[in-house]
């Protein structure tokens, strides 16, 4: 058990904890969220000893083994398998358990080529994922894990959620992946308002939850506002009569004990909806045969395809890293030509781009200001300054020079540029990487009402599930066209890797899920559709109560309005009926939220349930 005790910490005048204590309990998986810079990574460095806090205590037991995943790369062996083995923890008996390490590896997308290749010799991005490896095997007391998705294929965080449903100790997880967190934590860790709040469920009931309590306060602040208006107004009324002196002392004595309830700022969030220009056709764009290759006597690595995009298609583009995913969005988007075949746009099209190396092209002397008139010189000042604005540079962070930028603020300015001109079109490599939680929910909102057409590379299991209706599949060697969403895909096809090989899944620890693949299917969507029946109901009640809460609100403000006015015409029979209305809403109210609550957790509950039994076919 870790506990922390009224911690605090702050940068200068920015207060990042004020006083917060939680536990970290035996066997608990807990998800981290809160906005970017409101001290994710801050804890983490605090937990682990590299930095400490301004106050507040963090009590880890003797011989409780922290396990982070660093940003510093350092290797010591000359293989990919040695340096994995250096984790394992060492075993009296002398078993060999190098299948470990090469469970883990293969999971991560190391092939059996890799493992006698040189660490250094490998990208940025599988140096982390052999760090990561590392860190695994080491089967810690507590994981912490900040972002580990961000250098992972799709494939690669589907074996990885699986591993860390499984993990048997302690572990604390950030990622922008809502729906990944959700499908391995059993709590979720709160940062809000530099305090912090733990529950056991899922981000869904601890954001519902952070919600309500705040609706409840401004509620409160504004019933007590009209109190306090109402006994100043009473003073001022009868200051000056003799009579009523001492109800006004009275009424000065309680005004000066009132605590006043400030008003709560309102948390940053993307608020924004990308431009469409008017297309009455049929077809955006065709691709005709095309074909691609970066060595002249290679395989390609799209070979012979062909596809055309409708106006209001939303199509995904999935496979492993390094199998073409990138490549094809950047021939569609005329970044690279095609070796054979043809991609044929509509005069009428207009498409916007948001590319993995278009950070890169940023100019770091420039400021997002300037970056984003650049798109459109016509534009003035003013317009530039409300798409800053809207992507959560207002005022003098307009300014701000790029080169001071973090990588996700340097995404949103990216997201920025492609609002300042209209498009039909939007093609977009990894947007969601370098977001947090809550900018990744604006733009799948964004991307749900843009009147275009999408097509969009992404490893997000949620994106794709919430977003896509076609698929483009680089999988098994080749790439496929695949009429219907990601859910269907699953189902209906699924991914090759994830096939069980001789009756046994190829995974950690080589558990047995040998089957025939149709049965698995049927049983599958048998419990897709029990899910949909289940959770449906559940919904539409949920609905229901906010809604009569609504309207209920709606009713305490109308009558309280007309109790306020029948006060001042001493109308007794009104006032009476009236305050009973009122005291009977407000009790309704409280007996709705509180069945709201119970909803959402069981929501929550049945929702977590399904996945599990999902995931265990």
């Amino acid at each position: 058990m870790i506990q922390i005790g009224n911690l605090t910490k702050a940068y200068g005048r920015q207060v990042i904890f004020d006083e917060v204590s939680f536990t970290v309990n035996p066997r608990e998986r807990i998800g981290l969220v809160g906005r970017n810079g409101h001290g994710k990574t801050t804890l983490f460095r605090m937990i682990t000893g590299q930095e400490h806090p301004d106050s507040g205590t963090i009590t880890i037991p003797n011989n409780y083994i922290v396990g982070y995943l660093s940003q510093h790369l350092s290797f010591s062996s000359d293989t990919v398998l040695k340096e994995g083995s250096l984790s394992l923890k060492n075993d009296e008996d002398g078993k060999d358990e190098s299948y470990r390490v090469k469970a883990v590896l293969q999971g991560l997308g190391f092939t059996e080529e890799d493992f006698d290749r040189h660490p250094t010799d490998l990208s940025g991005g599988f140096q982390v994922r052999l760090t990561l490896a590392k860190v695994l095997l080491g089967e810690p007391d507590l994981l912490l894990l900040d972002e580990p998705t961000n250098y992972l294929d799709i494939l690669s965080i589907r074996w990885l959620r699986e591993f860390l449903r499984n993990w048997k100790h302690e572990l604390i997880m950030i990622t922008h992946d809502r729906d990944f967190m959700d499908s391995v934590t059993t709590h979720t860790l709160g940062i809000h308002r530099c305090k912090v709040r733990k529950i056991p469920g899922s981000t869904e009931k601890l954001y519902s939850q952070l919600l309500m309590e705040e609706e409840m306060y401004e509620r409160t602040r504004m019933n007590d506002e009209k109190k306090r208006a109402d006994i100043e107004k009473f003073i001022n009324r009868f200051r000056a009569q003799a009579t009523k002196a001492s109800a006004v002392q009275s009424k000065i004595k309680a005004l000066g004990k009132r605590e006043r309830l400030e008003q709560l700022n309102d948390a940053k969030t993307l608020d924004f909806s990308f431009p469409y220009e008017s297309f009455e056709g049929k077809w955006l764009m065709t691709a005709h045969n095309i074909s691609f290759s970066y060595s002249d006597n290679g395989k390609p690595l799209i070979d012979r395809l062909s596809f055309s995009v409708g106006r209001n298609d939303r199509i995904g583009i999935v496979g492993k890293n390094g199998k073409g995913k990138t490549t094809l969005i950047s021939l569609l988007a005329g970044e690279l030509q095609a070796q054979a075949g043809e991609i044929v746009h509509n005069q009428k099209t207009k498409a916007a781009y948001f590319g993995q190396t278009n950070i890169e092209r940023l100019d770091p002397g420039k400021t997002v200001e300037e970056e984003i008139l650049d798109v459109h010189p016509d534009y003035n000042r003013r317009v530039a300054r409300t798409i800053c604005g809207i992507m959560m540079f207002e005022g003098d962070d307009a300014l701000k020079k790029i080169n001071i930028l973090s990588g996700g603020e340097k995404s949103r300015v990216l997201l920025g540029k492609l609002l300042v001109s209209p498009s039909n079109l939007l093609l977009l490599d990894e947007p969601t990487n370098h977001l947090d939680m809550e900018s990744v929910d604006s733009l799948i909102e964004a991307l749900d009402a843009y009147e275009g057409a999408v097509i969009i590379v992404t490893h997000s299991e949620m994106i794709l599930k919430s977003l896509v209706n076609r698929l483009i599949v680089f999988d098994d060697g080749k790439v496929t066209i695949f009429e219907g969403s990601y859910e269907d895909f699953l189902l209906r096809v699924g991914w090759k890797s994830e096939e069980p090989v001789n009756g046994h899944q190829t995974d950690y620890g080589e558990r047995n899920r040998g089957g025939d693949r149709k049965e698995v299917r049927r049983i599958k969507a048998e419990l897709v559709n029990e899910r949909s029946k289940a959770l449906g109901g559940l919904q539409r009640r949920i609905q229901e109560v906010e809604e009569a809460i609504i309207r209920l609100e709606h009713g305490v403000e109308r009558d309280t309005s007309e109790l306020l006015r029948a006060s001042e015409k001493n109308e007794w029979q009104s006032i009476s009926s009236l305050s009973k209305a009122i005291h009977d809403a407000k009790q309704e109210i409280e007996r709705l939220f509180g069945e709201l609550e119970e909803l959402t957790d069981e929501h929550s509950d049945r929702s977590r349930e399904f996945e599990e039994r999902l995931a265990g076919l």
